[in-house]
């Protein structure tokens, strides 16, 4: 009785190790892939894209309408789940386009170059940073669209978590009031 109730122990462990486990490849953007943030189907957007493997949501990750989504995604402290894997578009591979950057050429986040400060626009019209495998590309593009190239560590808070005017919008005034007004403590 005492193998039979050591043997079946060890196979519970064993079945709670393997649960535990994630296959965090990346997964290829489809028609039915949508935004975290903005709930809409990826491929109708242009851009590069992101993904992120989260601890306790095995085969589900979060896919990003842009990059700067994910870094920001990355930067909250309020994330419910450790973070085990990031995947960006590489915008230098052969069949990237900005308009369609390619369902399956996904690179590490941490592996990448990304140009930060440029004119690119991602796919929900705020500026992008955008990543690549190699410093050719990366400074190719740079040179073609203004930024820097910079790697994930080194990207400022202020290009992934700062407010942007969209569509033209330059009067950011009341957005200031509301968020001054939502950050105040009752009674003040």
């Amino acid at each position: 009785m005492r193998h039979l109730l050591l043997a079946t122990a060890v196979l519970v462990l064993t079945a709670c190790k393997q649960d535990g486990v994630h296959d965090t490849a990346a997964l290829p953007l489809t028609e039915e892939t949508v935004g975290h943030f903005c709930q809409m189907n990826l491929l109708e957007h242009h851009g590069p894209k992101a993904q992120a493997h989260l601890s306790g949501l095995p085969g589900a990750p979060l896919f990003f309408s842009q990059v700067r989504d994910v870094v920001a995604y990355m930067r909250m402290p309020e994330q419910s789940h450790d973070i085990l894997a990031v995947w960006v578009n590489d915008m230098g591979a052969p069949d990237a386009t900005w308009e369609a950057p390619g369902p399956t050429n996904w690179i590490a986040a941490e592996d990448a170059l990304y140009v930060v400060g440029g004119r690119a626009k991602g796919g929900m019209g705020a500026p992008e940073i955008v990543p690549f495998s190699t410093p050719e590309n990366a400074n190719r593009f740079a040179k073609a669209n203004g930024g820097q190239v910079m790697r994930l560590a080194d990207i400022p808070n202020s290009a992934v978590l700062a407010p942007v005017a969209l569509d033209g919008d330059t009067d950011d005034a009341d957005f200031s009031n509301r968020l001054r007004a939502l950050s105040r403590t009752p009674g003040e």
